[in-house]
């Protein structure tokens, strides 16, 4: 079976694993989707963890990746300048570093409370207000209250979704819900912290609340197999 053919060899699990997965984080990254192939790496590397790899493999598999991305990074001068930014958002305050203080500035502006629905200063001058900065709108609107609730709802979310993947007995609905959730909050998790400052800005959007009808689409349709595969639970 799957888990065994994972835990027992190299050539029929591993390497193939590494193959697939790794052509796909490097056609990603050099069409200079950083985001998305850290997304779907995390997405891939918790699929085949949960399929039973041997802790070796995974761990292996965790060092190269962390390595091919550092490599990534160094060869490419924008990615560079986006990590530098991000250690040092007082440089730049007109260019690399404008969207990142601008969307804190949002961010502080809120208060507690917010300064109310559809009030947003910010959105008359951040960059990507609808898609990339929608966290930060929310956070001035809606104030720390509103934030901390848009965080509790993923939070839940991808907790109950890594819950039905545990009670599965379907080892693919298993893998699927595992993917599924794992995507969903790693996305939530990069595109709140690319916002409030605890991770380099990238082109991310927030699932179900940021402007888009194709990654609306995606999400949803995820939505609607982590439904049905609920129902066999």
């Amino acid at each position: 079976n799957i888990r065994a053919n994972r835990q027992a060899s190299i050539a029929r699990g591993f390497l193939p694993f590494l193959a697939i997965s790794g052509s796909v984080g490097v056609l990603l990254l050099v069409q200079k989707s950083t985001s998305a192939a850290i997304i779907l790496m995390a997405a891939a590397f918790a699929m085949y963890f949960v399929s039973g790899a041997k802790k070796s493999h995974t761990l292996t598999l965790f060092v190269l990746g962390i390595l091919a991305f550092s490599a990534f990074i160094f060869i490419a001068p924008y990615r560079m300048k986006r990590i530098m930014t991000f250690m040092n958002p007082g440089t730049e305050i007109y260019g690399s570093s404008y969207q990142l203080n601008q969307s804190l500035v949002a961010i502080g502006s809120g208060g507690l409370k917010g300064v109310g629905y559809g009030q947003s200063y910010a959105k008359n001058y951040l960059p990507e207000r609808i898609g990339d900065s929608i966290f930060a709108i929310i956070a001035e609107e809606f104030g720390f209250i509103g934030s901390a609730l848009i965080i509790l709802i993923f939070f839940v979310l991808t907790s109950r979704i890594f819950i039905l993947a545990k009670q599965s007995k379907d080892e693919f609905g298993k893998l699927l819900l595992v993917g599924f959730a794992t995507i969903i909050g790693i996305q939530a998790i990069i595109h709140i912290g690319a916002n409030s400052g605890f991770a380099p800005v990238t082109g991310v959007t927030l699932p179900f609340i940021s402007y888009g009808g194709t990654s609306l689409i995606i999400f949803m349709t995820m939505s609607g197999i982590i439904l049905n595969i609920g129902k066999r639970v």
